[in-house]
């Protein structure tokens, strides 16, 4: 009698909350209790799987073909997150939690991915045999706060001179590019950063001009010491190349323009039209007059073997181009806003906004200016500057795809850098860090009370993830080599990773591999989060507006 009451309890509890979701919602589609906590761990194991082969720098690639049939080949977790169709709602949800990680960090998207689907794994293991998802997130959120303390005593405060940044930098790119290119592109990142670095001052990314150029191969990517801009003269007879030349930004309008609001003229006669036109074109003369002037007076006497450049952010005329032309003055229109301030970080002056009093201290100065004709398109090359304070990042490459991937690779390079100017700090590479905090973590569990030393133990066995794919993606057998590892970690004080060349353990610090502190900070913070969230989801709802149609 008690089973049958019981059963009948449970059975008018089911039916009342279903029949209460379906007065509100006939169509609504319910998963309840254990089966949404299988939807989410299913799906993060899912996208797990997907990325876990791109980890480090033994990861292999994924193509990714676009409805037009375009071709992008990348083992960026970033790239491959934003370009993929995610349908299922909580993968969905985990790919955004780690997109905004690199768009923090510059960093850590694969490892994010891959920590939050190991998260849930090892909890599963302990939810399936009765514990309730609370426990194990008390006990995530524990093991997260001892996870930062370890982070803190990791972290090695580094004089951030030309070698530490090398190696940060080298660390970055060899896990998205071939290890010959990702060496030379180094040297390129890091004498960029040193160029535009100010004392006192914040770094700013945008002051390296990443320009592309199909045209030879990979190998031939440079650093150039001044700006690249990716479009030339637009008159025959002005010159292709000049020496020794004052650089005059500047952001006039100097062609014919409409007025701003719509309005009519009255002419009496076709001479006061043609009176009318005279002045308009003459507004715009006195405009190129006044520059004209301005280069003659300031390419006499010991300047007088200089020449001239002009580059303007609005537009030049072909009446104007002609003026400057016959002149000898180089004219480049159009230039981008973000190319003036680097114009004159590069070259020095200031940019003008007027041709009304002009000085010669607002003129930049460089020792070669030439333009670069690759088909159809144009490129102008600003070199031989004295102290550049903007550089241009020449990436070449033979195709379009090439191009991309390393471009996304030198992003993820520069900020890398950045964090590690920033942090002031780096901290071991080569998986030594979850190594650490997985054997700080297996002392530190036993002075944990009740069942949250589950959640402990969770945590610590799923940060294993990292050395395991490491290993694995390296060829080597991941249990052979975690028992090395966490052997030489027992009987060690240092910090130990995996040296990937022959699968034994390595010192990361002497190896020069090193992550960035403020990754691995942000990596605990939102992975802990967010696997801690899709295990106390109990009730998963299709319920929307869509499903209201029909």
């Amino acid at each position: 009698f008690f089973s049958f009451l019981f059963g009948f309890v449970i059975v008018s509890h089911l039916f009342s909350t279903m029949s209460a979701i379906e007065t509100l919602n006939p169509k609504a589609e319910v998963a309840r209790a254990a089966v949404a906590l299988q939807l989410n761990i299913s799906a993060a194991r899912g996208l797990q799987e997907v990325l876990c082969t791109n980890l480090g720098p033994k990861g292999t690639m994924k193509m990714l073909v676009s409805g037009a049939g375009d071709i992008k080949i990348t083992k960026d977790g970033n790239v491959l997150l934003n370009e993929m169709q995610i349908q299922h709602p909580t993968a969905s949800l985990i790919a955004r939690t780690a997109t905004a990680q690199d768009d923090i960090t510059g960093d850590g998207t694969t490892s994010n991915v891959l920590l939050i689907g190991e998260l849930l794994k090892q909890a599963d293991l302990y939810i399936s045999e009765g514990l309730h998802p609370r426990y194990i997130t008390d006990g995530f959120e524990i093991a997260k706060a001892k996870a930062i303390e370890v982070l803190e005593k990791m972290k090695t405060s580094a004089e951030m001179n030309h070698e530490t940044l090398v190696n940060v930098a080298k660390t970055s790119l060899r896990t998205k590019l071939d290890q010959q290119l990702a060496d030379k592109l180094t040297q390129n990142l890091v004498e960029g950063i040193e160029a535009i670095q100010e004392e006192g001052e914040p770094l700013d990314l945008f002051m390296i001009e990443i320009m592309q150029m199909m045209h030879k191969t990979q190998t031939d990517t440079k650093l150039v010491r001044g700006l690249v801009m990716d479009h030339g003269g637009r008159h025959p007879d002005m010159p292709k190349s000049v020496d020794n030349a004052f650089i005059f930004t500047c952001n006039i309008s100097l062609e014919y323009e409409k007025t701003e609001i719509n309005s009519g003229f009255f002419y009496k006669t076709a001479i006061d039209r043609e009176k009318m036109v005279a002045a308009e074109r003459k507004f715009i003369d006195d405009r190129v007059a006044d520059i004209i002037k301005f280069k003659e007076s300031v390419c006499q006497g010991d300047n007088k073997d200089k020449s001239f450049v002009v580059v303007n952010q609005k537009g030049i005329d072909p009446h104007s181009l002609d003026m400057l032309a016959k002149n000898g003055i180089l004219a480049l229109r159009r230039a981008k806003r973000r190319n003036m301030e680097r114009l004159t970080k590069a070259c020095g002056g200031t940019a003008m906004n007027s041709t009304k009093d002009l000085k010669p201290d607002c003129l930049g100065e460089a020792g070669h200016v030439y333009e670069h004709v690759l088909g159809e398109q144009k490129f102008t090359f600003v070199e031989d500057v004295k102290d550049p304070k903007s550089v241009t990042l020449l990436i070449k490459g033979p195709n379009k795809f090439t191009l991309t991937q390393i471009k996304d690779a030198v992003r993820d390079g520069l900020r890398a850098v950045k964090n590690a100017v920033d942090d002031k700090c780096v901290i071991p590479g080569a998986a030594a860090f979850e190594i650490a905090v997985q054997k700080e973590l297996a002392t530190f569990k036993s002075k944990v009370k009740g069942r949250a030393r589950l959640g402990v133990q969770a945590f610590a066995d799923a940060l294993l993830i990292i050395p395991k794919t490491l290993a694995k993606n390296g060829g080597f057998d991941s249990q052979d080599t975690m028992v090395k590892l966490q052997e030489e970690a027992e009987n060690s004080d240092d910090y130990i990773g995996l040296d990937l060349s022959n699968g034994e353990a390595c010192l990361p610090m002497e190896e020069g591999i090193v992550d960035n502190y403020r990754v691995k900070r942000q990596l605990l913070q939102s992975c802990t989060v967010i696997a801690s969230n899709l295990l106390l989801v109990d009730e998963v709802m299709r319920a929307g507006m869509s499903s209201l149609k029909g």
